[in-house]
């Protein structure tokens, strides 16, 4: 029986993110050739232009998948902590630290802001910086944050932890520059936090 026509487009849609992942992952936006990941897809250009427009805009999709699977990752760690602020603190750092992951350090932050330009202007970057702006303004309203404005300091740790992930993407030492970044990062968070720091926080 032949499949609803809505059901056959997600299924090309799947396989031509999926053989893009692979390839952007791999060899990187430049040098992934449209031919082969839609061999690989076992569909035709004319699939990739009829989907996704050309190579830039699948490109965008599968930075937009991962950034899914990061939210979802990122939202599990915040769960798991004791505190609003250990949360916070925990959920960035994570953040920080999956530069260190070879497919989220290539797609994400090496070629990401140099097809998509600055991180911190794509579409679900502000999503990001609001969420924080709350939980900032609910520590705020509990005393347990310093004198700042909530979307002032949402934006600038925002802007601090992608600058991190990027340094550590580009290093020759990642390993090294992640150690330096997050213990820098931890530092700048909690001259923010005018509570009592729990002592059970992960401090690797």
């Amino acid at each position: 029986m032949r499949k609803p026509r809505k059901e056959m487009i997600a299924e090309t849609r799947a396989k031509l993110i999926a053989a893009a992942r692979h390839a952007f992952g791999t060899v990187g936006y430049a040098d992934a050739s449209m031919d082969d990941f839609t061999a690989a897809a076992g569909l035709t250009r004319g699939a990739l232009y009829h989907h996704f427009g050309d190579k830039k805009g699948l490109f965008q999709a599968v930075v937009k998948q991962i950034d899914t699977e990061m939210t979802g990752r990122l939202a599990e760690i915040s769960a798991r902590a004791p505190s609003l602020w250990q949360a916070v603190v925990d959920n960035w750092i994570a953040y920080i630290e999956m530069a260190l992951e070879p497919e989220i350090q290539r797609i994400m932050f090496l070629d990401g802001p140099a097809v998509l330009g600055d991180i911190s202007q794509w579409p679900d970057t502000n999503c990001c910086v609001m969420d924080l702006k709350n939980k900032l303004e609910a520590l705020k309203a509990e005393g347990r944050l310093a004198d700042v404005d909530p979307e002032a300091a949402a934006r600038l740790i925002n802007g601090a932890s992608i600058h991190a992930a990027t340094w550590i993407a580009s290093s020759d030492t990642p390993e090294e520059t992640s150690r330096k970044a997050v213990a820098g990062f931890r530092a700048l968070l909690a001259g923010l936090y005018a509570g009592e720091i729990d002592p059970r926080a992960n401090h690797s």
